[in-house]
């Protein structure tokens, strides 16, 4: 009985973990060009990193439309809005969830700024976002500031979704006003 247990134990691990280690992409680099995207909006419309030149770029990965986590990083990102427009900077969230989710998420929730479906993983892979657990995909919290000249700023492969918008916003203005890239977090 205890073999079968152990057996079965090693199956599920493997199911689990395998997938996620044979998918795990590398994230981009503070310096490299970011991968560019067009994924569709919570209104249906195509989204493209390159619509953005010449402004900042907020670009966040978040698991799940309306679940704790997201909505609290979402709702400090709503109301932090002016300020992000004030440095010239865009806001735009991704999750592999669909666009009816984002619209619903979206209206539920008062958010006005760019929620992107990126069901096909693509995006999400290529910014070493995507977490695979076998059975579910999702969108590791990572978050990317891309300067105007579309290279990456700062990476963020740690994110505290309560403290995350003003985080961006100190690190956006330190900066905008030394016109260099941060390291890595």
């Amino acid at each position: 009985m205890l073999r079968i247990v152990l057996i079965l134990l090693v199956v599920i691990v493997v199911v689990l973990l395998v997938p996620r280690l044979l998918s795990h992409s590398v994230t981009p680099s503070v310096g490299s060009d970011a991968p560019p995207f067009t994924l569709p909006s919570q209104e249906g419309t195509p989204v493209s990193l390159s619509d953005f030149r010449g402004k900042w770029v907020v670009l966040y990965f978040y698991p799940k439309d309306q679940t704790p986590g997201c909505t609290r990083e979402a709702h400090n990102f709503q109301a932090d809005q002016s300020k992000y427009a004030e440095r010239q900077a865009v806001i735009l969230g991704v999750s592999v969830d669909s666009v009816d989710s984002h619209k619903k998420f979206c209206a539920k929730e008062g958010l006005n700024f760019k929620l992107l479906a990126d069901t096909a993983h693509t995006v999400t892979k290529a910014y070493g976002s995507l977490t695979n657990l076998g059975v579910a995909k999702f969108a590791s919290r990572h978050s990317f500031l891309i300067d105007p000249n579309g290279k990456i700023a700062k990476v963020y492969t740690s994110v505290d979704p309560a403290h995350h918008s003003a985080e961006l916003l100190d690190q956006l203005h330190q900066l905008q006003t030394s016109g260099g890239s941060a390291l890595a977090r």
